[in-house]
């Protein structure tokens, strides 16, 4: 009875053993799966989260099997991007990706100096204080800068060749969002060049737009541009139906606001953008250091169009625009 007890006992001590190293080893395994924090404006339903998920899946990363995507959408209280924030830094994720205004960032910054920070900004990231240079990031930041107030000067060249003989143009931003005065100061050495003159229209919310397209009307605005501005896209939509209402032409900084009605957009490929944001994750996740990897511009751009948003304020989009055309909404 001794020996079977014995027997019994090596047998019994050998199987747990043998539990403990599956368990020991599952439990490795599921460390080993990478987890990314998400942090952005607004409510996830737009194309840039679905083309980061792409970019994953073209690298290899099955969200749910092989990688963990924590996503955080905001809506437009700061305090709430720093509580997201925090909450993605206590669950240990790998990096975090941080993107639609500059908010996210900001706040992603506060909570962590460690955490790598993937960044997509239409911002100057070294004007703001995000990275050192755009070479040489330094600390726990890098990641995309699509510098979209760049752009408002081909907005303005654009929007005249659809309107050949305006004259004055509308600006329609917010005075106190932080990027105002640098895009501003572009738009204005701009509309010399080309010969416009600017009217400046604060819109902060959504109930400023009667007032700012009645300023319009007075002022006899022939067309109007939309500063970038991730507040302001929250109601894209009411921008789009006063221009329709208004019959006044309009040209944006990103095509969600000609997806939702208005007019044409010149910006770079956004969904790009965020597709290349998976190929930072990809880095860092295979253990190069985000002060190592520099700061990417965009290398395409698209012009959208949409011609119902045309034919409703009775307006024909000349064949040589049409053509130059990335998309055609119609």
């Amino acid at each position: 009875m001794k020996r079977v007890s014995s027997r019994t006992s090596v047998i019994c001590s050998l199987f747990a053993m043998v539990l403990m190293f599956c368990s020991s080893s599952e439990a490795q395994e599921l460390k080993k799966v990478p987890r990314i924090g998400y942090l952005s404006l607004g409510s996830g339903l737009d194309v840039n989260p679905e083309a980061f998920r792409q970019g994953l899946r073209q690298l290899g990363y099955i969200e749910g099997q092989n990688i963990v995507v924590e996503w955080r959408f905001v809506a437009s209280k700061s305090e709430q991007y720093h509580d997201s924030a925090a909450e993605l830094v206590r669950l240990k994720v790998d990096a975090i990706v941080a993107a639609s205004g500059d908010e996210p960032i900001i706040a992603a910054m506060n909570v962590t100096k460690t955490v790598p920070i993937i960044i997509l900004t239409g911002s100057d990231p070294v004007a703001r204080g995000f990275v050192a240079s755009l070479t040489r990031p330094g600390g726990n930041v890098t990641g995309i800068s699509y510098m979209l107030h760049e752009l408002n000067g081909k907005r303005l060249e654009l929007i005249k060749e659809v309107v050949p003989k305006l004259f004055r143009v509308a600006v329609l931003g917010d005075r106190e969002h932080q990027n105002y005065n640098v895009q501003i100061k572009e738009v204005e050495a701009a509309a010399r060049t080309l010969g416009l003159d600017l009217q400046p229209v604060q819109v902060r919310a959504a109930e400023d737009l009667e007032s700012a397209f009645s300023e319009m009307a007075k002022d006899r605005a022939g067309a109007f541009l939309v500063l970038s501005n991730p507040a302001i896209g929250f109601f894209r939509g009411k921008v789009g139906e006063f221009a329709a209402k208004a019959r006044v032409p309009g040209i944006y900084a990103t095509p969600s606001y000609v997806t939702a009605g208005g007019l044409m957009s010149y910006a770079p490929a956004h969904a790009d953008q965020y597709r290349r944001a998976a190929i930072y994750v990809d880095k860092i996740l295979k253990g190069t250091k985000a002060s190592d990897l520099p700061v990417e511009r965009p290398t395409k751009f698209e012009l959208v169009i949409n011609l119902k948003a045309a034919k409703q304020i009775g307006l024909t989009i000349p064949p040589a625009v049409l053509a130059r055309a990335d998309r055609v909404i119609k």
